[in-house]
Formats: structure tokens, C-alpha cells, sequence
């Protein structure tokens, strides 16, 4: 029998195999890394691109911050008009009812009455006075008692003082201002309840 060497037609197989294997080992670890190159630029550029909208939001939420706080700043300043104008509305109608105060006040009060001094507080007035004798103050409460403008007097201090034959009556009284719309409910009121 012959004997033919195949090992080294087995060996050169072997190697080429091998060979092979090795090349398409380093294909694919190439192929591998540009895949991975590839994944990673993507990833990279959608990173960048949610950060520019990220920003943008940013930028944007700021614009409307600012614009809720100038929205809140004239939403003050309006309330501030607003209430101005009530004031200057409650004053204007206000008006006419110190007028008749004044008159009311001046046509109450009697001979031998002297005022030095009036106070307004709210609807509360604080009168301070002269008379020449206890019985003309009382004569001034009941006039305005019984003025449809003032109502509910109250005498806080009556001190009498004499200088020689002379005597005087230093007096401080209370009394309630009513005003037009007071009135005006209160005669609804009546005629409500006459019905």
C-alpha cells in the first residue's frame, strides 16, 4: 500500500480556515465598532437635539413667567385704579351730604351754642362746644335728635366754668351722621314693612 502524506494539504486547510476565521473575526469586530460608532453618533445627536428643545422650552417658560408677572403687576395696578375710583365715587357722592351736614349742624345750633371744634370719623362726629348754660346743650342734643342728617347724641364731658357773674358749659358730644343711603334703606325698610 501507498502511503500519501495528506497532512500537509490538512495543514494548509487548516490554515486557511483559520485565516478566514480571523478576517471575518476582524470584519466583524470592524462591522461591530462602525455599528457601534454609528449607534453612538445617533444617540449623540438626539442627545443634542432634546437639549436644544429642552432649551427652547426654557426659553419659553421664561417668556411666560415674565408675562405672568407683568400680567400680575397690572392685575394690581388695576385694583389699585379700582379701588381709587371707589374712594373717589364714595367721596364724590359724599359730596352733598357734608353740605347738609355743615347746614344741619349750623341750623341745630341754638342761641347761646358756640362750636370750637367739629371731627369727623366715619359716620361718627365729635363736637366740642361752648354754651352758657347746661340747659341750652340739652336744647342742642334734641335738635339734632330731631334732625333727619344726625341722630343718637351722646354727651361725653360738660365741665362748667364761672368767671365772675359768668358762667359756661364746656361741652364734648357724640352723634351719628346718617347717610343718604342709610336713609334711603331705612325708608324702603318702613315702606316694606307697611305693606
Amino acid at each position: 500500500m501507498a502511503h500519501i502524506n495528506l497532512l500537509p494539504w490538512r495543514e494548509e486547510l487548516r490554515k486557511e480556515r483559520q485565516r478566514q476565521f480571523a478576517v471575518v473575526a476582524v470584519g466583524s469586530m470592524i462591522l461591530m465598532a462602525l455599528i457601534i460608532l454609528l449607534v453612538h453618533i445617533n444617540i449623540a445627536h438626539l442627545i443634542d437635539e432634546q437639549d436644544s428643545r429642552n432649551r427652547y422650552l426654557q426659553q419659553q417658560i421664561a417668556k411666560v413667567e415674565d408675562q405672568i408677572k407683568e400680567i400680575r403687576t397690572l392685575e394690581q395696578e388695576k385694583q389699585r385704579l379700582l379701588d381709587r375710583m371707589n374712594i373717589i365715587q364714595r367721596l364724590q357722592q359724599n359730596r352733598p351730604e357734608i353740605v347738609h351736614l355743615f347746614y344741619e349742624i349750623a341750623s341745630r345750633v341754638p342761641s347761646g351754642v358756640y362750636l370750637t371744634s367739629i371731627k369727623q370719623s366715619g359716620h361718627k362726629l365729635v363736637i366740642q362746644g361752648v354754651a352758657q348754660s347746661n340747659a341750652r346743650v340739652s336744647a342742642f342734643m334734641r335738635q339734632l335728635d330731631a334732625s333727619d342728617w344726625l341722630s343718637n347724641p351722646q354727651l361725653d364731658v360738660i365741665q362748667t366754668k364761672s368767671k365772675g357773674d359768668e358762667r359756661s358749659s364746656d361741652f364734648t358730644l357724640r352723634v351719628q351722621q346718617v347717610s343718604k343711603t342709610q336713609q334711603e334703606a331705612k325708608n324702603a325698610k318702613g315702606k316694606g314693612g307697611r305693606k
